[in-house]
């Protein structure tokens, strides 16, 4: 049975945006997670006995610590931002259909 009377896929997909911003973001949460790597390993080599790595600011085991816990937040951060930039970055590109009905592509 042929049911394509009048069909147009192209109806299903939404008009393309310019996903810039998106772009962006997506590159300052990676320079987000970067940072937040180096300090999470700034932080974690003077606790394991390594010279400071920032000097007089991590110098005790209490800032040590405090060090690796910011970084590990940042890394955190930048992770869920890249993800969430990126997901929103596809989103202009799929059908618009239910997402239920869709694969998982992130």
């Amino acid at each position: 049975m042929k049911l394509s009377d009048g069909f147009d896929a192209r109806r299903l997909r939404p008009k393309g945006r310019s996903n810039w911003r998106f772009r962006f973001g997506a590159a300052f949460a990676a320079l987000l997670a970067m940072c937040g790597v180096l300090l999470a390993m700034a932080g974690a080599a003077s606790l394991l006995g390594r010279p400071p790595a920032l000097g007089e600011l991590n110098a005790s085991p209490l800032g040590s610590a405090i060090i690796l816990a910011i970084g590990l937040l940042v890394l955190y951060i930048g992770v869920w931002l890249w993800r969430r930039c990126r997901r929103r970055s596809r989103q202009s590109r799929e059908l618009n259909m239910s997402p239920h009905l869709m694969k998982k592509h992130d």
